[in-house]
């Protein structure tokens, strides 16, 4: 895992990075980002952090993003273009950046690269990040089995990736221990921000019989059509409650202000270091409101929630905050093929970051569906 800057500064090592530009330089931030700044949920999301740097370092540095650039050889150009230009920091902000950014880092050893969900390190100067953002959907799991009338919950995801597989999982297992009967349609959009998909996808999930609707995609054209149908709906990397103010139940909010401050920060000290172990996970903030190195936070409970619900969610929310319940504990945690994950045969009390969760393609018993070829 990788050390905060506040303990790196005290164990620099020859693996850390120097201080890449003279003292009256401006450090070069590049980011790339998938879809557009104006998607109002993961783009948006990072877009927000980018603007934290800023504000936090001023002039100290020049920040350039490039948006909507294409998984695969046109990340490689995006890549190169910011690694050309002279930034010392690059971070790519999407899982299918991950062969690119490989790539490229290898010929710009120079340059720190930090890439978002990703698990891939051939370089010392590139290091990986991620959000336990299936914290979140541990929460909703257990709102959604108590709220629906229906059992039928509809979840819109965006790529067989492990990051989604992860959110399906979290959900489900718990969703499961409050309601037996309950049940989940996922319909696979293969994009990460497409209003019109989204929004066909929520209305087919509708018509099936969801009176709930779980979404990991950009946009929030699903909660404007729950608003619409008079359904609820969970928001996604964004606070999407004005987009659905009686649908909506509430947000898992990406929160990447902290890590970029601390990251850019380890950069201008000469502290930062990539390789093997340059990996890094943070969950829900302890008080869901920053700080406390969290990168994910729940914000904007329904008002009209039932009071016991309210409560309970917010209990596990802090629980889970707090290392007191884990989102994938091996008890009851069974595949849909039957076997238990190999962490959880081996003894253990619950899965962890690596190595299961990281490469995780499967669902959990009682999704009655099959992966995505």
């Amino acid at each position: 895992m990788r050390l905060s800057s506040t303990l790196a500064a005290a164990v620099l090592s020859s693996a850390a990075f120097s201080t890449p530009a003279l003292a009256d330089d401006p450090l070069k931030v590049g980011y790339i980002y998938v879809g557009p700044v104006e998607d109002l949920g993961w783009t948006f999301r990072h877009d927000v952090g980018r603007l934290a740097v800023e504000a936090a370092y001023g002039d100290a540095v020049e920040v350039t993003y490039i948006e909507n650039v294409p998984e695969g050889p046109g990340a490689v150009d995006a890549l190169t273009d910011l690694a050309e230009t002279g930034h010392d920091i690059i971070f790519a902000t999407s899982f299918g950046f991950m062969d690119a950014v490989n790539e490229v880092a290898a010929q710009y050893p120079d340059v720190a690269f930090e890439h978002a969900t990703g698990y891939i390190r051939e370089s010392d100067n590139v290091a990986t990040f991620s959000a336990r953002f299936y914290e979140g959907r541990v929460v909703q799991g257990l709102m959604a089995a108590k709220l629906t009338e229906t059992n039928k919950i509809g979840y819109i995801a965006s790529f067989p990736i492990p990051e989604v597989y992860r959110g399906i999982n979290a959900f489900m297992f718990e969703a499961q221990k409050h309601n037996p009967e309950i049940e989940v349609e996922i319909i696979w959009n293969f994009s990460w921000f497409d209003p019109v998909k989204e929004a066909a996808a929520a209305n087919t999930l509708i018509d099936n019989g969801a009176d709930i609707l779980v979404m990991h995609v950009d946009s929030p054209a699903g909660m404007q059509i729950a608003e619409a149908r008079g359904v609820r709906a969970f928001g996604q990397a964004s606070d999407m409650s004005r987009f659905g103010p009686n649908a909506h139940l509430f947000s898992i909010v990406d929160d990447w202000d902290s890590y970029y401050i601390d990251t850019v920060g380890q950069v201008m000290s000469g502290t930062w270091e990539g390789g093997a172990d340059a990996d890094t996970w943070w969950g829900l903030t302890k008080d869901s409101m920053g700080g406390d190195q969290g990168m994910v936070r729940l914000a904007s409970y329904n008002d009209n929630l039932p009071a016991d619900l309210l409560a309970e969610a917010k209990a596990l929310e802090s629980a889970l905050a707090n290392g007191d319940r884990h989102s994938f504990p091996c008890e009851g945690l069974i595949k849909a093929d039957g076997t238990k994950p190999e962490e959880c045969a081996s003894g253990a009390d619950h899965l962890v970051d690596w190595p299961t969760m990281l490469t995780m393609d499967w669902y959990i018993q009682g999704i009655d569906a099959l992966p995505p070829q």
